[in-house]
């Protein structure tokens, strides 16, 4: 085996606003073989719609079997690709922010052109919301819940609503001086 590949699913760290790092974390999830394992942390507090959708549509589209671990905030836009991960799990900590679209220009637009974004902007918040149920697998009522008037969410809440895995912080850890890994006595996944 070669010391340059890496053992194990590939690891991505989605950190920050997504669309800031949009480019980069495109090419690192088509890196993957379509089918493949991948592993991504999140803390990040949304970004562009658009770019939540790439993202998304990229995990599913290639089939990946990612797992998603929320190590500190997954929220706004972050949450399609979360959503999109086949094995989702949270810490006690964890915070997911489910809210309304929310948009803006800093261009200089006539009446119409609003109109239209307007118009276009309502059909996109309606599908995203109606393709974030789906892909957590619960009901556009209940998704709307959390989403109107916008809601923070919980490790605790998520892992009670069945849409996720809860880390307890007994289970993470702890790394010699060696740096091997060593798992504590009693630590596991709760879920």
């Amino acid at each position: 085996m070669h010391h340059d590949e890496p053992e194990g699913p590939l690891e991505i760290a989605l950190v920050g606003d997504l669309t800031d790092n949009e480019g980069e974390l495109t090419q690192k999830l088509l890196d993957i073989p379509p089918g493949g394992e991948c592993t991504l942390y999140f803390d990040s507090p949304g970004g562009s719609p658009y770019c939540a959708i790439s993202l998304m549509t990229l995990i599913k589209l290639r089939g990946l079997r990612a797992t998603g671990i929320v190590t500190g905030e997954c929220s706004s836009a972050a949450l399609w690709p979360f959503a999109a991960c086949i094995r989702r799990l949270v810490t006690p900590f964890s915070v997911l922010l489910f809210h309304p679209m929310k948009w803006q220009s800093e261009e200089h637009v006539r009446l119409a052109e609003a109109a239209e974004w307007a118009r276009h902007f309502g059909q996109l918040e309606n599908d995203m919301d109606r393709m974030l149920a789906e892909l957590f697998g619960m009901s556009t009522e209940e998704m709307q819940k959390w989403i109107n008037p916008g809601r923070y969410v919980s490790g605790h809440e998520l892992k009670a609503a069945g849409l996720a895995e809860m880390i307890e912080l007994s289970t993470l850890r702890c790394f010699q001086q060696n740096g091997a890994p060593e798992r504590r006595k009693g630590s596991r996944v709760a879920r």
